[in-house]
């Protein structure tokens, strides 16, 4: 069962993806996009399509300024992302269905369902997934660079195009000063780190410092996978479905 549905929040509406097993009670995993990505890409998708398979319901959106949710790209940076991450998990808290839920993100999406599973701690998210979380946008926004442009950081540009994107000011000035780990640090639960070896946008030791700060995490490390995970999704996807089915006591296959 694939659902299209609109969330509304103060800012504008968000679009979104519903997919569930069925009509029965189910756990269900919020899935966060990247940087300049969007809700229908991978590896969310397949993702998506595994959790439903395994009875576990998952709500994919468009972060604003991505896809076909509100606002601009220029006007997004992370605080405004979190701000969305909190009106979906809202969303989902009223739905009669859901048994319980948990976060999961790639790239900066890993970053906002670290920092919203901080927030809101072990007691409302049963879990936490992350997939090479781009906690190095702070590192980037203070050294000012970002995806090979440069600038000033104690003066970050009004705008700064990256690959068709105009990135807004706000951007830069936010990232420089995001409490990532320090917030992300206050969650509890179990922690699901995947990072690839190759990555070139994001080191994988920025998972390791992740995987330092949690009470109850593991860090798996692959050789060969770059950012985008595509070498080894199997792998990662179905990594991901089992941690997220043990939380649950779902059987295994």
């Amino acid at each position: 069962m694939l659902q299209k549905i609109e969330i509304e929040t103060p800012p504008g509406r968000l679009a979104a993806l519903l997919q569930r097993p069925d009509s029965r009670t189910c756990p269900l995993v919020i899935l966060m996009h990247g940087f300049m990505a969007k809700k229908e890409l991978e590896p969310l998708k397949t993702l998506a399509a595994k959790l439903e398979a395994a009875g576990i319901a998952s709500l994919r959106f468009d972060f604003n300024g991505h896809g076909r949710s509100y606002g601009r790209f220029c006007d997004m940076n992370v605080l405004r992302e979190l701000d969305d991450a909190r009106a979906v998990y809202a969303f989902a808290r009223k739905l009669p269905w859901v048994t319980g839920i948990s976060l999961a993100g790639h790239s900066q999406g890993g970053v906002v369902a670290g920092m919203l599973a901080g927030e809101l701690g072990a007691e409302q998210i049963d879990c936490l997934v992350q997939l090479a979380p781009a906690a190095v946008l702070q590192d980037d926004a203070r050294n000012g660079v970002l995806m090979g442009k440069h600038y000033d950081p104690a003066n970050p540009p009004e705008h700064l195009w990256v690959f068709f994107h105009k990135v807004g000011r706000s951007y830069f000035t936010v990232a420089q000063t995001l409490p990532i780990y320090e917030t992300s640090a206050r969650y509890t639960g179990p922690v699901c780190l995947i990072h690839g070896k190759k990555d070139k946008i994001v080191p994988y030791t920025y998972s390791e410092r992740y995987d330092a700060c949690y009470a109850d995490s593991s860090l798996l490390l692959l050789e060969n996978e770059g950012h985008l995970m595509r070498s080894q999704r199997a792998l990662i996807t179905d990594t991901v479905v089992q941690f997220i089915k043990k939380r649950y006591g779902l059987s295994s296959d």
